[in-house]
């Protein structure tokens, strides 16, 4: 078997594929999810709609995990230099670490932001409650992003092709 053979690029666009697809589905669930919160909440008292939006940018920022691994990926992919099936798989993991995670903290993102805005309706003590438990949902893509630059890193200690 090959260390080299000609489709261990597949795995590496696998893995470009996956951080961007799964990472904006979270991000557009929770987005989606959330907005329909605030907009629950809009009927009710407009003048809170600007301070709720913060979900809205949080599942936002989780997208742009999934670029930066995406973007770093893709530019580890060149047809005139050699790509091993290790450095596929690694790609492959790393884009499935940010991706995961990313659709992972979009869902929790989504869920606890639409019931904390319908919360804030009534009482506005849950708003510090309802941010710090968004930061913690976030932190959840933030690990996968960390995760997938790590990854990243040791696609250079590959054996060269032969």
């Amino acid at each position: 078997m090959s260390v080299c053979p000609p489709y261990a690029p597949f795995f590496g666009f696998a893995g470009v594929t996956s951080a961007m697809v799964f990472s904006t589905v979270g991000a557009s669930y929770g987005t989606s999810k959330a907005g329909i919160g605030i907009a629950g909440l809009g009927q009710f008292k407009p003048d809170l709609i600007m301070k709720s939006l913060i979900p809205v940018v949080m599942s936002g920022i989780i997208a742009v995990y999934g670029l930066v691994v995406s973007v770093l990926i893709a530019g580890g992919l060149d047809p005139r230099n050699d790509y091993s099936l290790y450095a596929g798989f690694i790609h492959l993991a790393a884009g499935l670490a940010c991706g995961i995670t990313g659709l992972a903290a979009g869902y929790a993102i989504g869920i606890v932001g639409d019931s904390c805005v319908r919360a804030y309706v009534n009482e506005s003590k849950v708003f510090v409650a309802m941010v710090l438990i968004l930061i913690f949902a976030e932190v959840l893509g933030l690990y996968g992003l960390i995760v997938a630059l790590i990854l990243n890193t040791h696609t250079t200690d590959v054996v060269p092709c032969l």
